[in-house]
């Protein structure tokens, strides 16, 4: 009993989870958070919870084996910390727009590909996954993962069959805001990305996956502590500002998080489930919100209006499991919401 006990306080159990990371006591968590907390430890497969309100780390738990401090797989939330460093480089017009295309973010690249369709999407497309180019997620993920090139395997998928829904979940074109930031920044993108927004939220950790190119993945591969993937989302539930300082403009954030169309995932309860800037969007409990989504429900949902952040990580199940492990996971996540809004 007394191991079990030292454990669960190295692990940020009880009141200690409801300090920051300064030591300082939180804004008040709310009567039934710790309950939420106990159901994701019985659930079985969850890494960690960590919930932030108005700036401020109000609870952060580690389940099983993990503990606060693991770099944790965040999967395809690496997406909206990409679209988060997309509006870095609008701000310092390290880019041109968001009309501007493939073509002409990455003309070498491009020239090797005339006829390829994704010359012509725009940068907006890709936030908005509007791509208009084929992506099949089973067959096309081992492919991207092991490509030599993977700009090139972007560039070689066919344009969709007239018709087909705007929306379209495609891996290998935000795969290619890896190289297009990379050129935008002129130097190593984690670097900059770490001088630009990891380091002035206080995120000293982390591990980020490089594809063959040497470049940053843009479609997955950051490792976070759940604290740091919190901290980010706080940014975006802040109008882009953290600790008062100003990291995002307001507007960006709000194109990002607000619906640019109708998405085909769902996740119950989520209503309304649309897509930002690679980020989807919904209502939960009455409030407009926005989340990140990583395989295995990772996910970094954020509530603007109630400056309100939770992270979650999970263990990654087989494909059949999948479905009910989002389900479960968003479940313990719309408790949370429910407490505040």
């Amino acid at each position: 009993m007394t191991g079990q006990v030292t454990r669960r306080r190295c692990l940020g159990w009880g009141a200690a989870s409801l300090l920051t990371g300064a030591g300082r006591r939180a804004q008040a968590a709310p009567i039934g958070l710790q309950d939420v907390a106990d159901d994701a430890e019985r659930l079985g497969p969850m890494r960690s919870l960590v919930v932030m309100h108005q700036g401020e780390q109000v609870l952060e738990r580690a389940f099983g084996r993990h503990t606060v401090d693991d770099l944790l797989p965040v999967n395809s939330v690496t997406k909206s910390v990409a679209s988060m460093l997309v509006g870095v480089a609008l701000r310092d017009q390290l880019l041109p727009g968001l009309d501007e295309t493939v073509g002409r973010l990455l003309p070498d690249d491009a020239r090797l590909h005339p006829d390829s369709p994704m010359r012509a999407v725009s940068l907006g497309q890709l936030l908005r996954g509007h791509s208009g180019v084929a992506y099949d997620y089973t067959r096309d993920v081992p492919a991207l993962a092991g490509a030599v090139d993977p700009v090139a395997h972007a560039l070689s998928l066919p344009a969709l069959p007239a018709g087909t829904a705007a929306w379209t979940y495609n891996d290998a074109a935000v795969g290619l805001l890896g190289p297009i930031l990379t050129r935008a920044c002129g130097g190593d993108l984690e670097a900059w990305s770490a001088r630009q927004l990891f380091r002035p939220l206080g995120i000293e950790r982390w591990s980020w996956a490089r594809d063959r190119r040497d470049v940053p993945l843009t479609w997955r591969g950051l490792r976070l502590r759940g604290r740091d993937a919190a901290r980010l989302g706080a940014v975006m539930a802040g109008e882009g500002r953290w600790k008062g300082q100003l990291l995002l403009g307001a507007d960006w954030v709000a194109d990002s998080l607000r619906a640019h169309g109708a998405a085909d995932w769902q996740v119950a309860p989520v209503a309304d489930i649309g897509y930002g800037y690679l980020w989807f969007s919904g209502r939960l409990h009455g409030q407009q919100v926005a989340w990140g989504w990583g395989y295995g429900a990772q996910f970094l949902l954020v509530v603007p209006a109630l400056q309100l952040v939770v992270s979650t990580s999970a263990v990654e199940p087989p494909p059949h499991q999948l479905l009910a492990r989002n389900r479960d996971v968003m479940a313990l996540v719309a408790r949370v919401v429910a407490l505040y809004a």
